[in-house]
């Protein structure tokens, strides 16, 4: 086995103001993260064949180093960056060689495209009032009881009421 280094596999996600990363290595002990303005380093070794690994993701836009944070997590490590300015647009790439890596891929779990709604609740990750977006859809009436079927009119009954014929 050749102590070679492989970059570790990646996902990402953005809001307005972060860049969520998403570095899925298990059990990785004392991993090395670094953030400047324009990159993020990670070293570590994990996963199930405790291969080392090392990547350094040239950013696209700048971020702000001393806001963004790291987690290690038992199943991964996740990364929040903060953007350096929140009110530009969206990011088109994570990186600015906008090139395809293949150790990085889209976390379609935590995105949020630009122009969704920007009622993201709970600080970005989504959820909201739940009761209100069910009245909205009509899910639930206003007066909190069971629905009235008694206005329905009845045009001849269903296919489903006849009798069932006999096998013969």
């Amino acid at each position: 086995m050749t102590d070679q280094t492989l970059p570790p596999p990646v996902m990402w996600a953005q809001r307005s103001a972060v860049v969520f990363l998403t570095i899925n290595l298990e059990d990785v002990k004392d991993p090395e993260i670094k953030f400047t303005k324009d990159s993020v380093y990670f070293k570590g070794t994990g996963g199930v064949e405790k291969k080392n690994y090392e990547v350094t993701i040239p950013l696209y836009k700048e971020i702000d180093p001393e806001k963004s944070k790291s987690f290690n997590r038992e199943r991964c490590i996740e990364i929040l960056l903060a953007k350096a300015n929140p009110e530009e647009p969206y990011w088109p790439f994570l990186t600015s060689d906008k090139k395809k890596h293949h150790w990085l891929k889209c976390d379609f779990n935590k995105w949020h495209d630009e122009d969704d709604s920007g009622d993201e609740g709970l600080g970005g990750m989504g959820g909201g009032d739940f009761e209100e977006m069910m009245r909205q859809m009509g899910g639930l009436g206003s007066g909190g009881g069971k629905p009235n079927f008694d206005d329905l009119e009845d045009e001849g009954g269903d296919s489903d009421d006849e009798p069932i014929p006999d096998l013969e």
